[in-house]
């Protein structure tokens, strides 16, 4: 493979799955939910991309409507799950996942079966080599992260995502303050999931094509890694956990052609996986970088006037 070209596809990865790591650092990272199910919406955005460009929708309506109906499904499937206790919740979404996969590969009238769609992409220039159909799609990609990546730090150092917080760190505490637990999550839920069907149908685009099988729930852990690894409630670290998973991920498939492994790179690759969250929740359970602190206008107005008075009084 050309190493400039497998540079560029690593560079378009990184993005998409800092999308979808950021959607799960909002869900796990701010409010506290466990969705073990996020590769269920990832495939949502998916299919509902490739089905409407199946039809000649444009790519941004797509992309639009990739959004809505995950969102929807995020919904949906709040409704009754968030009324379980969490360690119950994750199980419920984790099955959701994996029969919403099983439907879509054994139904073949729905979205192909194990064949799957042939997925047009989203901006075609004719002639264009793979390196330029790469560059296209680190642009695209890159301003959908960058789009999320603001709405997300708004949310954050809003009263909104004060709100979150607080519901994350004591449920009963912030429900006598007025502020409703199912309320918050599964709102958290909605714009998560309308993330990952973003990413999904960004993944899909740049694949040009879409089966079953490329929504194992291994996707769903290995986002879970990155999260933890670059450090829950800081979005700077979720995507640097995302970048350095998939640098790793992608390095151990290509070392098979040059070093001589023991071990299939894949198995490696869970093994290592697993060491290193054993090692991050033993002895840097905050991850890389720490939780964010919150910035708002009433503690910028605090911590100027604390200054200035210690200044008068000097």
């Amino acid at each position: 493979m050309d190493p400039l070209l497998y540079v560029l596809d690593l560079v378009v990865f990184i993005g998409i799955f800092g999308i979808v790591s950021l959607s799960l650092n909002l869900e796990f990272g701010f409010a506290g939910l466990a969705n073990f199910g996020k590769v269920a919406f990832f495939l949502i955005g998916a299919y509902t991309y490739a089905l409407l460009s199946q039809v000649g929708v444009p790519f941004y309506l797509c992309l639009i409507a990739s959004a809505v109906v995950s969102a929807i499904f995020g919904l949906l499937i709040s409704l009754p799950a968030l009324r379980l206790r969490a360690d119950y919740l994750a199980i419920a979404i984790l099955a959701f996942g994996e029969i919403l996969r099983l439907i879509v590969k054994s139904e073949d009238w729905l979205a192909g079966g194990d064949w799957g769609i042939t997925v047009a992409p989203a901006i075609s220039v004719a002639g264009a080599s793979h390196r330029v159909d790469a560059l296209i799609n680190i642009g695209l990609v890159y301003f959908c992260l960058l789009i999320f990546f603001f709405i997300i730090q708004l949310l954050a150092n809003s009263p909104y995502g004060r709100a979150m917080r607080a519901i994350r760190e004591d449920e009963l505490a912030a429900e006598v303050m007025g502020k409703s637990r199912t309320k918050f999550k599964a709102q958290a839920l909605m714009i998560g999931s309308a993330m990952a069907g973003v990413a999904g149908a960004l993944y899909v685009q740049y694949q040009y094509s879409v089966l079953p099988g490329m929504f194992m729930p291994m996707i769903t852990f290995t986002v879970w890694i990155m999260v933890l690894l670059g450090g829950p409630g800081n979005n700077w670290g979720v995507l640097l956990g995302a970048t350095l998973v998939e640098v790793f991920e992608r390095g151990t498939n290509i070392a098979k052609d040059y070093i001589d492994l023991p071990v299939d790179p894949s198995n490696l690759q869970y093994i290592l996986f697993g060491a290193l969250i054993i090692f991050v929740l033993l002895y840097r359970p905050q991850g890389i970088l720490k939780e964010s602190k919150i910035r708002s206008k009433v503690q910028r107005l605090a911590f100027n006037g604390r200054r200035s008075a210690k200044n008068k009084g000097s």
